[in-house]
């Protein structure tokens, strides 16, 4: 529990540097385990209020649950959500169909982009964790990028002590990644301590022997063979396991979740 807190500590604190540095932010809210636990803490760093506005990236591919899940926790915690969506994209008939790299790149990079610009958002906060994917280890707490929100992960600023740099050049976009130092053990010892509402019915074996443990589209997202029933269960689980977490999502095959990034995906 003392790790987990030190880790909450770090996390409303990066929240309230970037809230106190950075004009016009937003929050990226996929509805999976990671970015609900940020969701969370941002309620925790600013006393029950989220004080800038939630993204969803709808590429229209969402497994339903997760939408519901949406549009509930929105009502209940009153949140301000923007749902981005590229729908040139879309009624030129892009999908699933035509490649990972190139429905993502269109459907949730473009659609991202699309909604920064029109709404002028700066900086954005997403629920990255370093342990979860190779290129996301390269991350800062404050990662920048260029006008276009590029990705150069050799030109990061050096982060030490506890030392951030909050100050950037004009046209600069920030990102933002209070979660950086988690693991996802960590993510779910943090649901269970705090008893955080998450997609029991996706994340959990519901009688079949399969769960899923990461959330994305619902064609390029697969579940894995699990017994886990509770949380408990999950974190039992994961002690035994060296199964990569984002095995099941096409996308990161080969080099493509590198790509994507570069391009600025989430």
């Amino acid at each position: 529990m003392k790790h987990l807190r030190q880790l909450e500590d770090q996390s409303v604190y990066i929240l309230r540097e970037a809230y106190k540095h950075f004009d016009h932010l937003a929050m990226l809210w996929s509805m999976g385990k990671d970015s609900t636990v940020l969701l969370w803490l941002a309620r925790k760093a600013f006393f029950g209020h989220v004080p800038f506005p939630l993204i969803h990236i709808d590429t229209s591919y969402k497994i339903p649950e997760m939408i519901e899940y949406r549009d509930r926790l929105a009502r209940e915690w009153r949140l301000n959500l923007v749902i981005g969506q590229n729908q040139e994209a879309l009624a030129q008939g892009m999908n699933y169909t035509k490649g990972r790299v190139e429905c993502c790149t269109a459907l949730k990079t473009q659609a991202l982009k699309q909604v920064m610009e029109e709404k002028g958002y700066t900086g954005l906060i997403l629920g990255v964790r370093a342990d979860e994917e190779g290129t996301r280890a390269k991350e800062r707490y404050f990662s920048p990028r260029d006008k276009n929100s590029e990705w150069d992960f050799r030109d990061q600023p050096p982060e030490l002590w506890d030392q951030y740099k909050t100050t950037f050049p004009p046209g600069t976009h920030i990102r933002i990644h209070p979660l950086l130092d988690w693991t996802e053990i960590n993510i779910w010892e943090y649901i269970k301590l705090e008893n955080i509402p998450f997609l029991e019915s996706l994340y959990l074996d519901q009688g079949s022997g399969t769960r899923y443990r990461s959330l994305g589209c619902a064609p390029c997202t697969f579940p894995i063979q699990s017994t886990a029933k509770t949380v408990d269960d999950i974190i039992a689980e994961l002690r035994q396991s060296n199964i990569a977490e984002r095995a099941g999502r096409a996308q990161d095959a080969g080099r493509g979740m590198e790509l994507l990034r570069k391009e600025g995906y989430m």
